[in-house]
């Protein structure tokens, strides 16, 4: 079965991207075995990383000044006396950092980066309770560390629109993107860091009938910034040098759905002025916009083209079954589904050649060569349904890619 998916992304590549060149992105067998623990087999192995005595989210991944390779993942207490998986990403997320000598295995914990800054006695601040889905890029020489925060904004008055939201989903609807920088890798293990005090992008329209933090007016048109602002991930535009800041907004028609945005500055620290138009503009066939979430974006010079992928949650934009989607564009703004947007089924080959079914893979991050070509895929993974668990059962996995730009007819 995953031979026959490599195939068909050998076929789509082909065919849809340039008449007469190829992008081609395989994925490769992970360096993990499956182990049986009585009624929940998990997978281990040097391209898996977990914590014992936390959720592991995703991950995403920078080649450093010295040669290593540095990620930097979400993760949360765990065990019988915490939150459930669907709170505990709320309510006590924090940024870890890993490091390994090699981009497909071997990371191991390090130290924790970042935290809701109620930690510090600032629980008031606009990320006082959690921080989460981190992004790294390096600019000029500067790291930039981008990242969801969320704090929790306390029990809301009897009779105001919030008054019913649960502390959770008072949480929840409080979360936008800020900002990390520094110089070095040195330099983020000894905390010499600049942390933005208030966040990079918020949402601008807050519309949703009822149990609704600090509504819109009435009448608002939704923006693609709608009640939530996450999931950041940053690209320079090679025709103007600007950079385009893409972010996940929440639309309810009646229910939740994810929606996409895209926000632009002349530079990586901001201010990002958001556009109003949706990207990655998927519909169904009642006309509303496909659920998505978590994109990751880069540019390819060769092909002069941008991509993304990311989570689709219904199979709508994979046009198959969900999964992690497959779209391009020539100017970062107005995107284009291919013929087959399958990147990726919800599985993994092993190197042992087994073929394992996972409930989750989504948080997309690729390590981007020099040559613009897609190295390592990062994403967060577990095997069974995560809601409702508290026992520490998600991983981030590490898949090796073959990918090559190929000139000439097809």
């Amino acid at each position: 079965m995953f031979k026959k998916y490599l195939l068909s992304v050998v076929t789509f590549s082909a065919a849809i991207f340039l008449s007469k060149a190829q992008l081609i992105i395989e994925p490769q067998s992970v360096d993990a075995v499956l182990v049986e623990n009585g009624s929940s087999p998990i997978l281990e192995g040097s391209a898996i990383l977990g914590n014992e005595g936390y959720f592991v989210w995703g991950g995403s991944v920078i080649r450093g000044e010295d040669g290593r390779y540095h990620m930097f993942y979400s993760r949360w207490p765990s065990g019988p006396d915490k939150d459930n998986f669907g709170d505990g990403w709320l309510t006590g997320s924090e940024i870890a950092y890993a490091v390994s000598d090699h981009a497909d295995h071997g990371f191991t914990f390090v130290k924790v980066v970042l935290q809701g800054q109620g930690k510090e006695g600032r629980s008031s601040a606009w990320d006082g309770q959690s921080v989460h889905n981190p992004h790294i890029q390096r600019f000029n020489g500067t790291y930039y560390l981008y990242h969801t925060g969320s704090t929790y904004p306390g029990k809301q008055p009897e009779g105001s629109p919030g008054a019913n939201l649960s502390r959770r989903n008072l949480i929840q609807q409080s979360q936008q993107i800020g900002l990390v920088t520094f110089n070095s890798m040195e330099d983020l293990l000894q905390g010499n860091i600049n942390r933005s005090n208030a966040p990079l992008l918020s949402p601008r329209t807050r519309v949703k009938d009822g149990d609704v933090l600090h509504p819109s007016p009435e009448g608002t048109k939704t923006k693609p910034d709608n009640l939530i602002v996450v999931n950041p991930s940053v690209v320079r535009r090679k025709s103007d040098g600007k950079y385009l800041l893409y972010f996940k907004g929440n639309q309810y028609v009646p229910s939740w759905r994810g929606i996409h945005g895209v926000a632009i500055s002349d530079s990586p620290s901001g201010p990002f002025k958001p556009r109003d138009e949706f990207v990655f503009d998927v519909r169904d066939e009642d006309g509303k916009l496909a659920s998505a979430e978590d994109p990751y974006v880069w540019y390819h010079e060769e092909s002069d083209l941008y991509y993304t992928v990311f989570k689709d949650f219904t199979g709508k934009i994979t046009g198959d079954e969900p999964g992690l989607a497959l779209m391009k564009s020539s100017d970062g703004i107005h995107w284009e589904k291919p013929e087959n947007a399958m990147f990726m089924p919800l599985s993994l080959e092993l190197k042992t050649g087994q073929t394992v079914k996972v409930n989750r893979l989504e948080r997309p991050q690729f390590l981007i060569g020099e040559d613009g070509l897609p190295k390592v895929l990062y994403a967060a993974c577990s095997l069974n349904p995560l809601n409702e668990k508290k026992d520490g059962s998600s991983f981030n996995v590490q898949i090796p890619l073959k990918s090559y730009y190929k000139k000439g007819s097809i």
